[in-house]
């Protein structure tokens, strides 16, 4: 496909999410129905299309031609090589487009920050001054992170490993055993690195979110709200411990055994049923559901797609979460709740509602940590029984 025809497809696509379409369900759809288009044109088409959703709104919201259009401007692209209407590109703009894209947009605060309106407010009660930054944060792309399995071989290996198939990385500044990938992202997951279980994907955040919990040897460590299991494997990996996994959704874990195996740990899966009856925890660490306010880069579709009905019924989740995890706890353990969230309601509010109901449970740590080029949003707070 030519530069203009990958445009041409990015518009299409734009369309149907315009229309009510999810994301990915358009990119799919998309794609199998233009099997001419080789990989790199889906990788090109979808950068494309996540670029525009990351700022939509200040580039305008309006069809998927007019927001490619705002996207070649700002990104400082030739538009008339784009569209050209040669082939399969656009069509060349109109005296009218021409006018349009002189004229500076009029956008309100929310609209220039690439939020709803309605969850503006919030996110300024959230982050104070702080709110706009991040908000611009927000409209870029996130790196792509790497854990190194020490079960399978220091970062000095992996590192050069990951070089015979041309990934590019480099240490996090913070974060031990954290690689940052800096050429050829796509080319992880066939990596030998990645197949040998040497390496892991895993945002940067999740993997400090890990390494702030303190377990002890021998400890029962419970990932409550599991998933694919990237805390587990985590889990497993630094720590002399006994690893369970649980998920409301068992499904979800699904890979989970796959992936146990291949990074060399044993992990254990449980099923809701007769959870309560098992011996007690020493660790039962919830990664809550949440709205990803602090992986929105990753998703942008989802900021668009969230309504205020939503965080409600998210955060009435994240409290049946907290009140259904603690039983779980030993004497003396810990409970740690996370979410990759910026949002105070979903965190600091959340956790403050959960200790007026149950007295006994006091904070002992609290961390935010908000997206910026060293990783994702993340909230943790770890609570302790009196």
């Amino acid at each position: 496909m030519t530069p203009g025809a990958r445009v041409a497809a990015a518009i299409a696509v734009l369309d149907q999410i315009q229309g009510g379409a999810a994301a990915e369900q358009a990119l799919t759809a998309w794609a199998r129905g233009s099997r001419f288009a080789g990989s790199k044109d889906r990788a090109a088409v979808r950068d494309h299309v996540f670029d525009v959703l990351r700022a939509k709104r200040s580039l305008g919201d309006g069809t998927g031609r007019d927001l490619m259009q705002r996207l070649a401007q700002r990104e400082g692209w030739i538009i008339e090589d784009l569209f050209s209407g040669d082939g399969h590109a656009p069509d060349p703009l109109t005296p009218q487009e021409i006018d349009a894209l002189a004229a500076p947009l009029a956008l309100s605060d929310a609209a220039r920050c690439d939020l709803p309106d309605w969850l503006w407010p919030l996110w300024q009660d959230s982050l104070g001054d702080r709110a706009e930054t991040v908000a611009k944060v927000q409209q870029g792309r996130a790196d792509v992170f790497l854990r190194v399995n020490m079960r399978r071989g220091s970062v000095a290996e992996a590192v050069n490993t990951l070089a015979k198939d041309d990934v590019s990385v480099v240490a996090h500044p913070t974060v031990a055993g954290c690689l940052r990938v800096v050429a050829n992202p796509r080319r992880v997951k066939t990596s030998a690195a990645y197949l040998s279980g040497l390496v892991e994907l895993q945002d940067a955040a999740s993997q400090e979110a890990v390494r702030r919990v303190a377990v002890p040897d021998g400890a029962r460590v419970l990932d409550y709200c599991a998933g694919g299991g990237g805390k587990a494997l985590g889990f497993a990996d630094l720590y002399q411990a006994k690893v369970f996994a649980h998920d409301i959704a068992p499904q979800r874990m699904r890979d989970l055994p796959a992936r146990a195996a291949r990074a060399g740990v044993t992990i254990t899966t449980l099923a809701s049923d007769g959870l309560g009856a098992l011996p007690k925890f020493d660790v039962v660490f919830c990664d809550a559901p949440c709205t990803g306010s602090g992986t929105w880069r990753r998703a942008p579709d989802a900021k668009w797609r969230l309504m205020s009905k939503d965080l409600a019924a998210v955060m009435q989740s994240q409290g049946e979460v907290l009140a259904c995890a603690a039983p779980l706890v030993a004497q003396g353990g810990q409970l740690v709740y996370a979410t990759c969230s910026i949002l105070a309601d979903e965190n600091t509010e959340t956790v403050k509602t959960f200790c007026n109901a149950y007295p006994e449970w006091h904070i002992v740590e609290e961390n935010q940590r908000l997206p910026d080029a060293d990783g994702d949003g993340f909230y943790t707070c770890t609570l302790h029984r009196r």
